[in-house]
């Protein structure tokens, strides 16, 4: 067993695709398939079912895929430890966020952090709050961050702050710029929303939810969209209302497509977390832009933009 190994079967368990992995490695799809029936004969079982279209893991690639992934995992944080000893301030380093998080006050702390070392390399890659965690899981980046903290074992969580979220609507609501003091006065609107993630404690979905309930608007017609983008133009053609992160919507609020309503008791916040693996290797580098990522804000001082 050797890493090539343990890299490729880990690849194909995220795309669920052997021809796919194979662009992913810049192999071919039959040394993809001759290095994953080494690694099962090596350990004795298969670690796929080989489906028409797609490779899905069995019970034991399943129980051996979080072990690959720690190993290699390990194995870069060690060329990472040896390479940080000369580096200092040099080098890479690979931030998973959400996409949303890049027009927020992130943007204007990761500019910060290039300003203090600019012989560093920030490579940013974006993806959903479940996604950023399971990059950072398996060592395809050094750092993330996401909405609220997950529950993604063998990860460390900190503090980022907070993202605002807003009830918005198509431009011409009846209600638009008044003060909604009673969210009933909403009853009847259908509601656009993320579904409560599955798999985390807490979620957008979760958050609407939750709201919505307190308000007494349990009955509310609701509608589930997986994508912020879809629910944003439907909202704009009129479908229903949305809970949304502020910065999500700054452009089409600008730009009049969209109103935010003025709902108190529909007002929430929204954490956002920076995560790490536990055991994970940081070079400075990674600390210095972990510690400019969760450092405090100062009363009274914005954050920057």
């Amino acid at each position: 067993m050797d890493f090539d190994e343990l890299r490729t079967f880990v690849t194909v368990a995220a795309l669920g695709n052997f021809t796919q992995a194979g662009h992913r490695l810049h192999r071919s799809q039959p040394a993809i398939s001759r290095r994953l029936s080494l690694l099962e004969q090596e350990l004795g079982v298969p670690l796929f079912e080989r489906l028409r279209e797609r490779a899905r893991l069995t019970e034991a690639g399943r129980a051996f895929l979080p072990h690959a992934e720690a190993a290699l995992a390990s194995l870069d944080d060690a060329r990472q430890a040896v390479r940080g000893l000369q580096a200092g301030l040099q080098g890479a380093i690979s931030l998973a966020l959400v996409g949303t998080l890049a027009d927020s006050h992130i943007v204007g702390l990761l500019r910060r952090f290039t300003q203090r070392a600019p012989g560093m390399r920030l490579q940013l890659r974006t993806a959903s709050s479940a996604e950023v965690s399971d990059l950072v899981g398996r060592g395809e980046a050094t750092l993330g961050l996401r909405y609220f903290t997950g529950n993604r074992p063998g990860l460390v969580s900190f503090e980022a702050g907070a993202e605002a979220m807003l009830v918005i609507a198509a431009a011409g609501h009846r209600l638009a710029g008044h003060r909604i003091r009673q969210a009933r006065a909403l009853a009847g609107e259908r509601w656009i929303g993320f579904p409560p993630a599955q798999a985390e404690r807490d979620s957008s979905g979760h958050v609407l939810r939750r709201l919505l309930i307190k308000a007494g608007l349990d009955d509310a017609d609701f509608t589930v969209i997986d994508s912020l983008t879809a629910q944003k133009r439907l909202v704009q053609a009129g479908f229903g209302l949305a809970l949304v992160p502020e910065t999500s919507v700054r452009d089409e609020l600008h730009q009049g497509t969209l109103v935010a309503l003025d709902v108190p008791t529909l007002r929430a916040a929204i954490p956002i977390t920076a995560v790490h693996r536990s055991k994970g290797y940081l070079s400075p580098a990674a600390l210095a832009l972990l510690a400019l990522l969760t450092e405090k804000p100062k009363p009274g001082k914005k954050p920057p933009s």
